[in-house]
């Protein structure tokens, strides 16, 4: 009789193949999820997804922009994979937007992201949530809002006085928040729960802070909260302006040490390494200065580092600690990758499409959208009826899932995955050894 040949998840134990996974980059794990029951089950838990984007080490970060000839066509820009000597790495992927082929819109652009999910605008009053990992999207209205705006030709992010994109952990809940002038200039403050579709005014919390903001930052979201800078502050003094999703209050916090007016410009805010970093250039040096406060809402936690480049934009940490940006020097224009001691590593020259101030950067997560209830009630019903109409034993799919018909993953990601399964087991046994002989 002819043994039935054992597969990897008779082998390992189930708490190492979870830790291999969690080492595994999202993108390849939405492909894994079609090697086995068990492994379908552990990747689609949305446990292991909330698990995997806080704790991942193989976190993926990309800025997006739109081609502006070609509006049917975005550009995922992987920014560590540009200084990869990895040649098998693609660096950029083009991705469709999350609009039907039939009709594209003729206008749309990216507004933000949070939690691997983007907040995109289409004309004339709608707003996109879009994971493009798990190719969910949801398309919101707000035409309730520009039909009561005192600009005739209202629309995201242009003559909106801020705006944002965040998630309130204690309601599981991703919320757009929007200030606005009505026709008689009054200002509002409407707030958007994805979870429930509905609008929510809180005019109450909100009074016209001082400063002019910049129209092409969605704001900031870090610790639960949306956070703005003013485009030029007269000072850093309680400059920068931060929006508490679960208490829904305005607070303020004080930027870094103020240099002199005339010694610098542009200042913006940026995430670098989960922490809030704030920068500029500096028009005496001509160097950039990056202040990265260490320790949340600790005055004295702001910490400077210099970098001999003039930054359009402050992306993020390589998985190495070094600083990520797109800018110039004195020679070249496109992306660079700085050591903390401002040493350059490496250029990558600028990519050739349209000149952009700010793109947004996103970090892939197969994290789920939570949904209304009447879409969670309709997901009850559906799945409902398809266990009903699935032979005994045969597993289940989603839609957008093919089932293991022998098509495995590609040879990198094999690769990635068969080194880092060696890692892990050498780590278990070195774990399980000791307490092995112990107990002998």
């Amino acid at each position: 009789m002819e043994k039935k040949q054992k597969s990897i998840d008779d082998i390992l134990p189930h708490d190492l193949i979870h830790r291999i996974l969690l080492r595994v980059p999202a993108k390849h794990l939405a492909r894994l999820r079609c090697v086995s029951k068990l492994w379908y089950s552990l990747i689609s838990d949305p446990q292991f997804a909330e698990l995997h984007f806080h704790h991942s080490p193989a976190a993926t970060n990309a800025t997006i922009f739109i081609d502006h000839i070609n509006r049917t066509v975005a550009y995922f820009v992987y920014l560590e994979a540009l200084f990869s000597d990895d040649i098998d790495t693609s660096p950029i992927k083009v991705v469709p937007p999350p609009f039907k082929k039939k009709k594209p819109p003729t206008d749309f652009e990216f507004l933000g992201s949070c939690r691997g999910f983007v907040l995109l605008h289409r004309d004339p009053h709608f707003l996109v949530v879009w994971n493009p990992l798990t190719g969910y999207s949801k398309r919101i209205s707000y035409s309730r809002i520009a039909s009561r705006c005192v600009y005739k030709d209202i629309r995201l992010p242009c003559k909106f006085y801020l705006y944002g994109f965040g998630y309130d952990a204690s309601q599981d809940d991703y919320v757009i928040v929007v200030a606005w002038q009505d026709k008689d200039y009054h200002y509002h403050l409407d707030y958007l729960s994805l979870r429930t579709n509905s609008w929510i005014n809180l005019d109450a919390a909100f009074s016209k802070p001082s400063g002019v903001f910049d129209i092409n930052s969605c704001g900031l979201f870090l610790n639960g909260a949306i956070h703005w800078l003013p485009h030029s502050p007269k000072t850093f003094r309680d400059a920068i302006l931060i929006f508490d999703l679960k208490e829904r209050t305005f607070s303020r916090i004080s930027g870094p040490e103020q240099p002199v007016k005339s010694a610098f410009s542009y200042s913006n805010l940026a995430l670098l390494g989960g922490c809030l970093a704030l920068y500029y250039r500096n028009d005496v040096s001509h160097n950039t200065h990056i202040w990265v406060m260490k320790e949340y809402k600790v005055h004295s936690s702001w910490t400077l580092y210099e970098i001999p480049c003039n930054v359009y934009q402050l992306f993020c940490l390589s998985s190495n600690g070094d600083i990520i940006v797109r800018g110039y020097d004195e020679v070249e224009v496109g992306y660079f990758i700085y050591n903390v001691r401002g040493d350059l590593l490496t250029h990558f020259k600028d990519l050739y499409y349209p000149f952009r101030i700010t793109d947004p950067v996103y970090t892939e997560s197969l994290l789920p959208f939570p949904s209304d209830i009447k879409d969670k009630d309709k997901k009850k019903m559906k799945k409902k009826r398809k266990e009903n109409n699935t032979l005994h034993g045969r597993w289940i799919y989603s839609r957008n899932e093919e089932p293991n018909t022998g098509k495995f993953p590609d040879v990198t990601v094999l690769v990635f995955l068969l080194s880092t399964l060696i890692i892990m087991i050498t780590d278990y046994i070195e774990i399980i050894a000791p307490t092995a002989s112990n107990s002998t």
